[in-house]
């Protein structure tokens, strides 16, 4: 079994085959740090390389599953070309290394998903939310691209048209309307979200593991194919964002819990 020692704020539980992975950072909704942020996308390798480890589970500690980007973070990546590009090679690592993964993983979205977290959420292979989580991309109401993963899963999931619509105005959507447009592999009652994660877990850990690592490996090529033209690009174009005005006028909004008036609308 591997050593996880290493991670600060994601816990990782391994038991009967399935790693069990909570975001943990309570106090804050979830967001993601600088330091989640790198370990959201360097544990799918070390899960890969764990035959401890035939099955993951992710979800957030507390009330939420992530809030999004710690604004700090984003704040201190504004106008700076290296943590824009840290955050950009992150944000990308995130995706391939999910994608790449042979071995299933399971969101239980406890509650809100934004951004980062979102991006989590959706990239899992079997999505599974609370009916009163509350979800959205987040990008544009910050005054950047969506850019995280959105270009990749979004239109595959629901469709160009449900896709642009939530991604261009930032609507909030619970886990019943994620399951009805097909967002989310299904949405449950809170109290059932993670007895039905585990439940699904164990299934597929009991499972033959080549057929079921060779089935997702085949249902990804759709994502890679995506992967190195809408989301490389989606990448590039959200990264422009941090050095233009209304990305600095998104985050106080955001801080001061208010609307944004955005300088590119005035």
């Amino acid at each position: 079994m591997a050593d996880y020692g290493s991670y600060e704020h994601l816990r990782v539980e391994v038991a009967d085959g399935v790693a069990l992975l909570t975001m943990d950072r309570p106090d804050s909704l979830n967001s993601t740090n600088a330091r989640l942020h790198y370990e959201l996308s360097r544990i799918w390798p070390d899960l890969g390389q764990d035959p401890a480890v035939r099955v993951a589970v992710i979800t957030g500690a507390g009330s939420a599953f992530s809030a999004g980007g710690d604004f700090d973070m984003i704040e201190e990546a504004i106008g700076n070309p290296e943590a824009v590009g840290r955050m950009m090679e992150e944000a990308g690592a995130i995706v391939h290394n999910m994608i790449n993964l042979d071995k299933p993983v399971i969101s239980a979205i406890n509650g809100v998903a934004v951004g980062a977290g979102l991006a989590v959420a959706l990239l899992a292979d079997i999505s599974i939310a609370a009916e009163d989580a509350r979800i959205t991309d987040g990008h544009v109401r910050l005054g950047v691209a969506a850019g995280d993963h959105a270009a990749i899963i979004w239109p595959l999931l629901c469709g160009m048209a449900k896709a642009k619509y939530y991604l261009l105005t930032c609507d909030f959507l619970n886990g019943k309307e994620a399951e009805r447009i097909g967002l989310v592999s299904m949405s449950v009652s809170r109290e059932e979200l993670m007895p039905t994660a585990i439940d699904v877990a164990g299934k597929l850990a009991s499972g033959p593991q080549s057929a079921i690592r060779y089935t997702k490996r085949a249902l990804n090529q759709w994502l890679r194919m995506a992967g190195h033209t809408s989301f490389d690009y989606s990448l590039a174009l959200e990264s422009l964002g941090f050095f233009g005005d209304d990305i600095r006028e998104g985050l106080r909004a955001l801080r001061e819990r208010r609307s944004p008036e955005f300088p590119s609308a005035q």
